[in-house]
């Protein structure tokens, strides 16, 4: 039996996620890698920092797919005194194959959302929001309504654990519903969250003020917010990722398994730890009495 080469991997995860789908300033596809090299190992990762390509390397992986880009800006150098630089000469010296597949995996169907709402359960999905002609993010609806504490509690069970835990913005004995998802940065779709009619909205990268702005707009009611981190929120669709690509090179067939694959263990999130989490007290509403 022939080995894969790249390029019969590059074909099939493209037919997945199509480059073409990637919004205009993303920078997607294959990275590092030479299409005629045989591909026998392939590591799965949100984010290629310079710990994952080590795993990779290690492990010899042939192939490194990642969601995050690691060329997203201009680069005019890649010296190894350079994080960036020191990932690409690891990669080119070690013959590992970089591929990247980023917005074009958040509007695929199923994509980074879509993964995100099919662990919660939500039924009736639709899309949240068309950015440059695809459909963004998912709404659908739980089996049965949940307070909102109730809800976060389920979906930190569904989430990788992280370092800060789940941000949570609203009344805990809210009434949930409808969810509205946004895998990764989502606090520029408040208007398309607030015309779904969903009751709560999770995403990540919530900035002080937009968030603000959401909860007034709300005047205390619906939709809460909840910011589950990035890293959490995108990193379920790594298997996904994973098992599709291994449905499109016929893996799930009797022949013997021609490449081997896995999900990194290395949490890429940047944070560690957290000091001094006031959620054990209940927060004093802004205007009140002192």
């Amino acid at each position: 039996m022939e080995d894969l080469v790249l390029r019969d991997v590059v074909a099939r995860l493209e037919a997945l996620y199509p480059p073409a789908s990637a919004a205009a300033w993303d920078r997607v596809g294959l990275v590092t890698g030479d299409l005629d090299q045989p591909v026998r190992r392939v590591l799965f990762a949100l984010d290629p920092t310079l710990a994952v390509i080590e795993e990779a390397t290690v492990w010899g992986a042939d192939l490194l797919v990642t969601h995050h880009p690691l060329l997203l800006r201009g680069v005019h150098s890649v010296a190894t005194s350079s994080a960036k630089g020191a990932s690409v000469t690891r990669l080119v010296l070690a013959d590992v194959a970089l591929y990247v597949a980023h917005t074009n995996a958040d509007v695929s169907d199923p994509g980074v959302s879509g993964v995100l709402a099919n662990a919660l359960g939500l039924t009736s999905q639709r899309a949240l929001s068309e950015i440059e002609g695809y459909a963004a993010g998912r709404v659908g609806e739980l089996p049965a309504p949940l307070s909102l504490a109730e809800f976060a509690g389920r979906l930190s069970e569904v989430l990788p654990a992280t370092a800060g835990g789940l941000r949570v913005a609203g009344d805990p004995d809210g009434q949930v519903s409808r969810v509205a998802v946004l895998g990764g940065s989502g606090d520029d779709q408040f208007d398309a969250v607030r015309a779904s009619g969903a009751d709560v909205y999770v995403t990540a990268d919530l900035r002080h003020h937009p968030a603000l702005e959401a909860r007034e707009e709300a005047r205390g009611g619906t939709p809460y917010l909840v910011d589950a981190g990035h890293w959490a929120t995108e990193s379920l669709w790594l298997e996904d990722v994973r098992h599709r690509l291994l449905d499109a090179l016929g893996e799930d067939a009797a022949e013997p398994v021609r490449v081997e694959t896995r999900v990194t263990t290395i949490r890429t999130e940047p944070w560690t730890f957290v000091v001094g989490a006031n959620s054990a007290r209940p927060a004093r509403p802004s205007g009140g009495a002192s």
